[in-house]
């Protein structure tokens, strides 16, 4: 059996990444919208710092992502069970729009990005993890932050626990 069969270094140098298995699986996701078990309908039910709540609205909420692209990566989840923007009323657009924003202001007073990357997939086709819950993506980008870990490693280095990032930002709040 080669060294490569059994997860051990090879010339290739490859980069292991075990975790996010737990998440390709379907970890704190619904696999589909028959399944009641809805993360984001669970969080608002914990406490801030048990559910990486970082602000709390009266229509939405700001959380950190578990499987974060960037240190800083935000959810802004609708507090209500919608899967569409077309399903929202005006007044939760409104609220999940201002809190992008103020996400945006929060994340350069605590680390100073460059930029961000704003976004919502809208389906499972379009690669939304948790499709059957509305929820608006805030990535913090710095210059070179897409470096070779995860170009060619497909592997992330967080330079911060989650915890400590929502304990940064939501007294940044």
């Amino acid at each position: 059996m080669a060294s490569a069969d059994l997860g051990m270094p090879d010339r290739w140098a490859r980069l292991w990444a075990p975790h996010r298995m737990e998440y390709l699986k379907g970890e704190n996701r619904p696999l589909d919208q028959n399944d009641v078990q809805c993360p984001f309908c669970r969080i608002p039910t914990l406490s801030d710092e048990e559910g990486l709540i970082v602000a709390r609205g009266e229509f939405a909420y700001v959380v950190m992502n578990l499987y974060p692209y960037n240190a800083g990566h935000l959810l802004i989840c609708a507090l209500r069970h919608v899967a569409d923007l077309t399903d929202l009323t005006k007044s939760e657009r409104d609220e999940i729009s201002e809190m992008t924003a103020h996400a945006m202001v929060t994340l350069r007073k605590v680390s100073s990005p460059a930029g961000f990357n704003l976004g919502m997939n809208q389906g499972a086709i379009s690669g939304a993890g948790v499709a059957e819950h509305i929820h608006q993506h805030v990535v913090p980008r710095w210059s070179g932050d897409a470096n070779f870990m995860p170009l060619i490693g497909q592997t992330k280095v967080m330079p911060v626990l989650l915890s400590q990032t929502r304990d940064e930002l939501a007294a940044a709040w």
